[in-house]
């Protein structure tokens, strides 16, 4: 059977992050079976009869049998929302074990999101950031928009410790209208504090979706031998680890930490996925997608 997902390091050989975006939003779109069309926002609102140039993949065919004339589906914010990623270039997110990083999955994920938005007409917009604002395009549908995107997230680069609290109220202060933000990062920091201080664009009337970025090594470690664990934060601070600790207290310790983030999250109304770097982007966003629907 030919293998529908893409792995991460396929990803990686691809040249060019537009064809990355587009291999992975072509491979998204065509494991749907509830819509044809991926949208965040997008929820059905009314039909409109067919005109001459419209695209034939919103005409609702079963309308069609039934009447034999041609309706299209029309969702409410196909065309008016507005997307805002919020990218995590700490040092932490430069860690690997395999060939493709935190960062570059980050980066993989926000360039498909990105593509998808151009492709629905929708304002996207960036914020890269580490303990400080590192660049920022604010949402726009105009041309050349999705270029501006991919270049600024083709060459975001590993910084240096995280810093929620400066991007947000960046964000905050840039703020005319509501839409939706997704913040994509390996959250290291207390979860009470990521929520408190995500919390408030809530309060503004966004829809607020947190994409936990991790490695597999990060989830469930596989150590043989004792070893020595070097915070990528701050290279003062370091930690023999053995196998046996690793496996056990470690292990309950990051479990602890994704489920209270997630919980916390859920209990503040933003949305939580975790995605693990090992995983097929497309298939990540799917299933995504499929809770999401689910929930709605």
């Amino acid at each position: 059977m030919l293998q529908r997902f893409l792995d991460p390091a396929t990803l990686a050989s691809i040249s060019g992050l537009d064809l990355v975006a587009k291999t992975v939003v072509d491979g998204f779109v065509a494991g749907l079976h509830r819509s044809p069309d991926f949208g965040f926002s997008q929820e059905f609102a009314e039909y409109r009869a067919y005109s001459e140039g419209d695209d034939l993949r919103h005409v609702d065919w079963n309308v069609f049998a039934r009447t034999d004339r041609c309706y299209l589906k029309r969702y409410r914010g196909e065309t008016n929302c507005q997307l805002l990623i919020l990218l995590d270039t700490s040092a932490s997110m430069g860690y690997g074990s395999h060939p493709v990083n935190k960062l570059d999955y980050a980066r993989f994920a926000a360039a498909s999101l990105c593509y998808l938005a151009s492709e629905q007409r929708d304002a996207a917009g960036l914020i890269v950031f580490d303990e400080d604002v590192k660049n920022y395009i604010a949402p726009s549908t105009r041309q050349g928009q999705l270029f501006r995107l991919l270049h600024a997230i083709e060459k975001t680069e590993v910084g240096t410790r995280t810093d929620f609290a400066k991007p947000f109220v960046h964000f905050q202060s840039f703020l005319h209208r509501r839409g939706l933000v997704v913040v994509l990062s390996d959250f290291y920091a207390p979860p009470e504090e990521i929520v408190r201080t995500i919390e408030p664009l809530r309060f503004k009337g966004n829809e607020v979706i947190l994409l936990h970025i991790l490695d597999p090594q990060e989830i469930a470690p596989k150590f043989r031998e004792p070893v020595l664990l070097v915070d990528m934060e701050n290279s003062a601070q370091a930690l023999e680890v053995s196998p046996e600790y690793a496996h056990n207290e470690y292990r309950r310790k990051i479990d602890s930490h994704i489920e209270a983030l997630g919980s916390k999250a859920r209990g503040a109304g933003l949305d939580y996925f975790l995605m693990n770097t090992a995983r097929p982007l497309d298939d990540g966003l799917r299933e995504y997608l499929f809770i999401r629907q689910g929930r709605m």
